[in-house]
């Protein structure tokens, strides 16, 4: 299990530009005018981890797998999306079926590069999107949750638990607010919230696209981007998207110095999935043998027979016990042997909250 991103903002604020860059692929044309991404591309990448090579290297494996991220670089938006004006029905098709929104900002002044509105001001750009997310989905639940209400007198059970949290999120609508800031009462709620795909229930990183030269410390621009994610429990980024895009036609051992040379520690890709990790609340464990050593991704809170089921169905099915290794007793035995003879190996049962960096072994029966 990865998780999938999709890349938003108004034209020409470096959307496709990021995308090639991050999936080091030029799959997206990125072009200085507006709606040159008319179909969402798709690109994977592996997710950065150095805990996957120490594992590999003391479980002499033959190969490392990283676990899976996927980036999709959707058309830009307009004032009056909601309306369908420029790619706006599309667009907000295209959003629905993505985990998380990775809303490109545009921090960068730059008078060679067009802005659709004439002015560079982050804090409104992301104010133009996220209205026109709520005018979306304001009107599909006015639409719907009168309804729902006539069902649920009715005594229809699961409109009435339908009705109560979307009549929620209509309330917070109508009051300018995201749909993200409903509280589901119960598991039933917060079911039926999931199942409505409102837009604005989205998980949202703000990615502020600065010049090459505010790429470590960022700008003006950027602070109140990040005081804006902060305000609403978001969170923000500062990236250039000039630099991942150079960082992307390097040899990976330049990778390193050309960053230090630039005072930065990591590149945007990491930072963005670090940031996209915490944003919906994932964590990897690992597997480890001759043959390969692997990342997955669970949510944070998964028990041991649900990581047992994204390596495959059968295991969940059969699930008899996870042999887990925490991921510092794994480093600090040299490997599951020593581990085990240590005490450090646990058998865990079907209980077993799942925890970040765990090597694990199932053991299953179908």
């Amino acid at each position: 299990m990865g998780f999938r991103c999709g890349i938003v903002g108004l034209p020409n604020v470096g959307k496709s530009t990021l995308f090639n860059a991050l999936t080091e692929t030029a799959a997206a044309q990125a072009a200085n005018y507006p709606f040159c991404t008319i179909e969402p591309n798709v690109g994977r990448v592996a997710v950065p981890d150095p805990r996957l090579d120490r594992i590999a290297a003391i479980a002499k494996s033959a190969q490392e797998i990283e676990t899976q991220l996927e980036f999709v670089d959707i058309a830009g938006l307009v004032r009056g999306a909601s309306k369908g004006e420029g790619l706006g029905n599309q667009f907000l098709a295209n959003i629905r079926e993505v985990d998380a929104i990775v809303h490109v900002l545009r921090c960068f002044e730059g008078g060679d590069v067009t802005h659709v509105e004439g002015r560079v001001d982050p804090v409104a750009d992301a104010e133009t999107v996220e209205t026109e997310l709520m005018l979306a989905d304001l009107e599909g639940l006015e639409r719907r949750v009168p309804n729902l209400a006539k069902k649920a007198q009715q005594g229809d059970k699961e409109a009435k638990v339908q009705a109560s949290v979307l009549g929620q999120a209509l309330e917070l609508l109508r009051d300018s607010k995201p749909a993200r800031l409903t509280k589901p009462k119960d598991e039933e709620e917060k079911k039926a919230f999931a199942q409505a795909q409102l837009l604005t229930a989205k998980p949202v990183l703000y990615v502020c696209n600065v010049d090459e030269a505010d790429a470590a410390s960022g700008n003006a621009h950027s602070a109140a981007v990040s005081a804006r994610a902060e305000a609403e429990g978001a969170k923000a980024v500062i990236i250039s998207a000039a630099i991942e895009a150079e960082i992307a036609t390097m040899p990976p051992e330049d990778r390193a110095e050309f960053l230090k040379d630039l005072g930065l520690e990591e590149t945007g890709l990491a930072r963005i999935i670090r940031a996209g990790y915490g944003l919906l609340h994932l964590i990897t464990f690992f597997t480890a043998g001759p043959k390969e050593a692997r990342a997955w991704t669970v949510e944070k809170g998964a028990k041991a027979p649900q990581a047992a089921g994204v390596i495959h169905s059968d295991f969940e099915r059969g699930f008899i016990r996870a042999e887990t290794i925490a991921y510092d007793d794994y480093i600090a035995c040299g490997g599951e042997a020593a581990a085990r003879e240590a005490g450090k190996l646990r058998s865990e049962g079907k209980e077993y909250v799942v925890q970040d960096g765990d090597v694990m072994l199932f053991r299953f029966n179908v």
